[in-house]
């Protein structure tokens, strides 16, 4: 990469910050809940929400590796609720002691509790069916509660942001895990959530074969690329029917955001989510979008 490029970097991030900030959006005002999920005071996680007409499917937020309810949607939900949708945001993969830092678990579990979630979204709200949207690993994990536990029956559309859809190398990183005897079996034991994650792991080879997706779900990948998470950032895209990949600088050429940027404030990648819950009332997605 150009230095110039590298140096533009945190200010493109910077500006993208401050576009969130300056513009009126819904603030949540999180606080975690007993029952593990965000409670705030702007309507998120609000279990009286009734869908409308314009929005007649709930929104379900699934945070990413090293994620929670509240911290990674601070950006989003207000977003969202703030447009009239009914979101709802869930922690998964919690592993004993680890407060606040969740999606560590083996993923497959932690797929079962986000079926479980579901379920009480779309009971309290009276919907049949919601729409996922997910960043990293919470853009992936989805799949397999489509896939293997009755899910495409219950979720319309699946977003992923920057998802890990087959893996990450880490850029090269995992190659070495070979070469540190029993670090594999050690990050396996202690972060099982982490090693599901590597390109070539069990659950993955699982989870994709046969395919990426399932009739009767429309899916959704934005990425940007230059993220240094999911690499390479291309394994990000999804090959199916009913799919729409999205590169971020396709978009706004400009937009200089990372992993974490991305899921977090990037309002261009906000606009390109609500474009996919909505097609159908869809607006072009532009450098612009990061003031609306």
């Amino acid at each position: 990469m150009l230095p110039w490029k590298r140096a533009l970097r945190p200010l493109a991030a910077l500006l993208l910050a401050v576009a969130a900030a300056v513009v009126p959006a819904a603030t949540a005002t999180a606080t975690a809940g007993a029952s593990g999920t965000a409670a705030t005071s702007s309507g998120w996680n609000d279990y009286t929400c009734k869908p409308s007409a314009a929005h007649p499917r709930p929104v379900v937020l699934v945070h990413g590796t090293f994620g929670n309810s509240v911290d990674n949607w601070l950006g989003l939900a207000p977003y969202l609720t703030s447009r009239g949708y009914c979101v709802y945001s869930l922690d998964y993969g919690r592993l004993p002691g680890v407060p606040l830092f969740h999606g560590l678990g083996p993923i497959d579990k932690s797929a079962g509790q986000l079926s479980a979630f579901v379920d009480k979204v779309l009971a309290a709200t009276g919907a049949a069916e919601a729409d996922l949207v997910g960043h990293s690993q919470g853009g992936m994990m989805p799949r397999y509660y489509l896939k293997f536990l009755g899910g495409a029956a219950k979720v319309h559309a699946l977003v992923g942001i920057a998802p890990d859809n087959h893996g990450t190398d880490l850029n090269g990183l995992t190659n070495l895990l070979p070469y540190f005897p029993g670090a594999e079996d050690l990050l396996d034991a202690a972060t099982p959530g982490l090693a599901d994650q590597i390109a070539g792991s069990g659950f993955l080879t699982k989870l994709n074969a046969g395919g990426d997706t399932v009739p009767g779900v429309r899916y959704t990948v934005i990425a940007t690329k230059y993220d240094e998470v999911v690499t390479p950032w291309r394994t990000q895209y999804l090959n199916g029917s009913d799919v729409r990949n999205v590169l971020l600088q396709d978009l706004c050429p400009l937009d200089l955001s990372e992993h974490l940027a991305i899921g977090l404030f990037d309002r261009i990648a906000f606009h390109e989510v609500a474009n996919a819950l909505d097609p159908a009332h869809a607006t072009p997605t532009t450098c612009a979008s990061a003031l609306g």
